[in-house]
């Protein structure tokens, strides 16, 4: 057998351990809105956390549904991270119609913090809750959330559950970049292995992470993530570190419009994209070159080889545009959405570069009007 020849039948075995595990590893999955939560004499008290910074654009209409949260002992904290626009406004509003929102007011930011994860970490130590839930200022929830997730939180004695949103996106080129978002997500993360203490696998989702008060507490909150734009992931792995974890599937129970369009996707994966590999470069190029290799080069070696070897690219092909269809439709978006997961992955490919470029670039990154240095950030490995 050539080398030519030895390298298709590669991505062929390849896509079919991929076909195997990522379509069973989504089904093994807990779907959210299908938990039980059986009625109880007492629930625990949560906190429900989130920071808001310029989000006059979606706030107004994402509380509301954090507010409309059956749950019978919550209480929510607000933190205005230095808004210049309505944002506090607003939320001062909604505040004084529910004694149950408080909000506070950062007027400036901490030297060696990021904006977001000081902010978090001061609406956590307000929290009175047994249960803390970080959660962002544009997340929609469905009325019964909050208690399905109690109750498989405490079922399965977790210290930390994420929840994979429903995400929205207007427009079919963002529906597209979305969805191979997502599955790299999977691809990487591999998130039903998160439960195995053996696995290096771990995960925490902006939208919806929900930790055991005493167990964040006892790690540090979120001072051992203070300079990371990763914070929400970082901090899944920093409660893994020291607890049990899961993740489950939130579709129909928690939703998201991510961004706007194409444009404020780049924008806002430009800043942590590189901080999700710490920072090195390496590990960057070797994954576009993998993406090359895996995903783009099948679908040109169909009509660029021929025989057995055109055989097994077309096979590989195939299995990943099927993969990508499923894991679409099982995670809430359009199936073919993920059947075009080429464009997605380019527009991907190219912010992973832009990331790692604009970052030294601009030696660090900038994020909602700070600068914070690329040494500074190196420091804060987890």
């Amino acid at each position: 057998m050539d080398l030519s020849l030895a390298f298709a039948a590669l991505t062929l075995v390849l896509w079919l351990g991929v076909a195997w595990e990522v379509p069973r590893g989504l089904r093994r999955l807990t779907r959210l809105a299908t938990v039980d939560a059986p009625p109880r004499a007492r629930w625990p008290r949560v906190s429900l956390v989130f920071a808001a910074r310029n989000e006059e654009r979606t706030v107004g209409a994402a509380v509301p549904t954090m507010l409309a949260l059956d749950y019978p002992d919550l209480e929510l904290i607000a933190v205005d991270d230095r808004s210049e626009d309505a944002t506090r406004d607003i939320l001062d509003a909604l505040a004084a119609r529910d004694p149950r929102l408080t909000v506070e007011h950062i007027p400036a930011l901490r030297p060696g913090w990021l904006g977001k994860n000081q902010a978090l970490h001061r609406g956590a130590q307000r929290a009175t809750g047994r249960w803390i839930l970080f959660t962002d200022a544009d997340v929609h929830f469905a009325p019964d959330t909050l208690r399905r997730a109690i109750a498989h939180a405490e079922a399965q004695r977790l210290d930390h559950l994420a929840v994979l949103p429903e995400l929205h996106g207007r427009g079919a080129l963002l529906g597209i970049c979305v969805s191979a978002f997502s599955l790299l997500f999977a691809l990487f993360l591999r998130p039903w292995k998160i439960p195995a203490p053996r696995s290096p696998s771990h995960a925490g989702i902006g939208a919806f992470n929900l930790v055991r008060a005493a167990t964040y507490r006892r790690l540090g909150g979120h001072a051992p993530l203070r300079l990371r734009p990763d914070d929400d992931v970082k901090l899944g792995k920093l409660m893994k570190s020291g607890g049990r974890s899961a993740c489950v599937l939130g579709t129909g129970a928690v939703s998201v419009a991510w961004y706007a369009h194409v444009g404020e996707l780049i924008r806002g994966l430009t800043k942590n994209l590189y901080a999700g590999v710490d920072y090195r470069a390496w590990m960057i190029l070797g994954g576009v070159a993998a993406h090359g290799l895996f995903f783009f080069w099948p679908l040109a070696a169909v009509f660029a080889t021929g025989g057995l070897e055109r055989a097994c690219y077309g096979g590989a092909a195939a299995l990943m545009l099927l993969v990508a269809a499923d894991h679409a439709r099982c995670t809430g978006q359009r199936a073919w959405h993920g059947a075009l997961l080429p464009v997605g992955l380019a527009v991907m490919d190219y912010i992973l570069l832009r990331s790692m470029i604009v970052t030294h670039w601009q030696r660090g990154i900038v994020w909602r009007g700070t600068h914070y240095p690329l040494r500074e950030l190196r420091q804060n490995r987890l």
